[in-house]
């Protein structure tokens, strides 16, 4: 009869909190919002399984410490430009990304390409007339520039030469000799310094055949990925280094028969730690992708593969010293693959993957304010050679640029977004914020913090309880609430400054005006 009681207990616990998701989670699109899943039935299944997650530690994840690398918009998409033949599709193809509303491209500058034929050798012979190895990517730089677009370079793909065995060990193994690629790092950096600031050392070392027919190595490629840290750094301080995207996956080691294997992200970052990796990247990257259930399934186990699983890496960062770096996702989508090809990474409708991108970024910026760039993975392909290949179908555009319902879906919303800070801690210079006058760099607390000059102003939109900011100096503002006609004059004294305080959240706009003194504003905190 106890037995039966407890069992009766644990049905009415689960009852309440699948009632509670219905009633009171995001959007109020019942257990959507917790599963991801839009059938009935694994809905239910879903549902009892996030109930759960109450049963279980659940990731450490700092939402109330600031992270660096937030002022720039983070909407971004990936590009394979270099694959291009006609320079003119390079060009139209930066003009859509442009005109939809993304600010930055994601694009390899492939080792094999440039350093093509030897140590050294920047002259490309594969076809005649020989030219220089750097031509399109110079000319990739260049529209970038003219767009408005930042880069993000990911620099990977070792050539045939820099492995004795050449390509038989896999084509994406890593060189002999380390300081070959780091040799190679340090050129692309000296090239372009002052054009590309961001640089992304690898791609998906854990698994295969990102680090060749051989076991993932953490330790190797943390060797790897701080030789390289510190030429970049040489060459520019102010470069941004991105970690090698770790590819979401629960598998633990297992060899293959070509003796590869894959390793679980939160695993192999852990051991990226222990072999001294802290000090060398300043963002850690990460592909996300909503392979088997939409972006709102919030269902917490390392096993599963859902898009939940930047929460565990941000865990390990956290445990490791590390919240005050961002994580970046440098490949984000849903795929469409039609019947007939296999489903490695899932399959939706057109009009799924559209909804699950806008829903994607929104979930991002609502409720992860650690998480600051995402790459939409990706632009197009430059044929439809690849048609019967199931990872094809993540494009948001065809070949002749005739665009998919995705790519409208994001530019009608990253074109009419009105920026908003949500929950969490956040730099001064956030992107949200929009400035006027006299705004100078202030190195306190780290990066992002601001000082301002009378008649300098600032302002944002804000959505939650309360807005925390906090200040340094003992100047006076001025500050606006909503439409409010009204103003307040505010003499500061370095402590923080409560605005717009209430029970339940909603959205404020705030606009203040330095009137006196030098104000120094060091982080925003919405609760």
């Amino acid at each position: 009869m106890r037995r039966y009681w407890r069992w009766l207990v644990g049905c009415v616990i689960i009852a309440a909190l699948l009632g509670a998701a219905v009633v009171f989670l995001p959007w109020r699109n019942g257990l959507v919002a917790v599963t991801g899943e839009e059938a009935l039935l694994p809905q239910l299944r879903g549902g009892v399984q996030w109930a759960f997650n109450w049963t279980r530690p659940l990731p450490q994840t700092a939402d109330d410490t600031p992270v660096a690398h937030t002022e720039l918009a983070p909407f971004g998409i990936n590009t394979f430009l270099n694959l291009e033949v006609e320079p003119e599709k390079r060009e139209r193809s930066l003009q859509m990304i442009s005109e939809a509303g993304f600010r930055w491209i994601r694009q390899e500058f492939t080792w094999e390409d440039i350093e093509i034929h030897g140590k050294g050798d920047f002259e490309d012979r594969r076809h005649e007339p020989y030219r220089s190895a750097w031509e399109k990517y110079d000319q990739i730089v260049d529209l970038a520039e003219a767009y408005d677009l930042n880069i993000i370079a990911r620099l990977s793909n070792p050539p045939a030469w820099s492995r004795a065995v050449g390509d038989e060990g896999g084509t994406y193994a890593p060189p002999d000799n380390f300081d070959d690629y780091a040799d190679f790092v340090e050129t692309v950096v000296r090239r372009y310094q002052g054009r590309i600031h961001y640089y992304q050392l690898w791609n998906e070392p854990n698994i295969y055949p990102e680090w060749g027919n051989q076991p993932v190595d953490p330790a190797a490629y943390t060797r790897l990925l701080c030789s390289a840290y510190a030429r970049v750094k040489a060459v520019d301080p102010e470069a941004v280094v991105i970690s090698g995207a770790l590819a979401p996956t629960d598998q633990l080691g297992t060899l293959t028969s070509n003796g590869s294997n894959n390793l679980m992200d939160s695993i192999f970052l852990q051991r990226m730690y222990d072999a001294g990796a802290k000090d060398c990247f300043d963002v850690m990257a990460l592909n996300d992708y909503m392979l088997w259930s939409g972006p709102g399934d919030r269902r917490l186990r390392p096993q599963v593969i859902n898009f939940s699983r930047p929460q565990w890496i941000r865990d390990v960062m956290v445990s490791n010293g590390d919240a005050a770096k961002p994580i970046w996702l440098t490949e984000m989508n849903s795929n469409t693959v039609p019947e007939g090809l296999p489903t490695n990474y899932g399959r939706v409708t057109e009009e799924q993957q559209a909804r699950y991108a806008v829903q994607a970024f929104e979930r991002i910026q609502r409720e992860w304010p650690w998480l600051g760039m995402v790459n939409v993975w990706f632009f197009k392909r430059p044929s439809d050679l690849e048609q019967d290949q199931a990872w094809y179908y993540f494009r948001l555009v065809e070949p002749d640029f005739t665009p998919l319902p995705v790519y409208s879906a994001l530019k009608d919303y990253l074109t009419t977004l009105e920026p908003t800070l949500y929950r969490g801690w956040h730099q001064a210079n956030t992107w949200q914020v929009t400035t006027t006058g006299e705004w100078q760099s202030a190195a306190v607390d780290g990066t992002g913090a601001r000082r301002g000059l009378p008649g300098a102003t600032f302002s944002l939109a804000w959505e939650g309880r309360a807005l925390d900011l906090h200040t340094l100096g003992d100047g006076v503002i001025r500050v606006r609430m909503d439409d409010d006609s009204t103003s307040a004059d505010i003499a500061l004294s370095g402590e923080s400054l409560t605005l717009g305080a209430g029970l339940l959240a909603k959205r404020h706009t705030l606009s203040l005006i330095v009137i006196e003194g030098e104000v120094t504003l060091t982080a925003l905190h919405v609760r």
